[in-house]
């Protein structure tokens, strides 16, 4: 298991786990960021993430991003 900003891009992963306070964790979910989910990071910039969930493109930053484990 590891944080989802240390995946490679392109690479499909599974979120495993939604960390941080509830929330924040309350506030992942709601964009689709929920275990057992499908993730691809599309491309970073300046460390934030524009990832594929759910059929979208969400832009998280460094911070949500290690909150998320695949």
């Amino acid at each position: 298991m590891m944080p989802l900003n240390l995946a490679a891009i392109g690479e499909e992963n599974m979120i495993l786990k939604v960390g941080g306070n509830a929330e924040v964790k309350a506030h992942l979910e709601s964009m689709g960021f929920v275990p057992g989910g499908s993730i691809t990071i599309i491309s970073t910039m300046g460390g934030n993430l524009i990832v594929s969930v759910k059929d979208s493109r969400v832009a998280i930053s460094k911070e949500m991003a290690s909150k998320i484990m695949i």
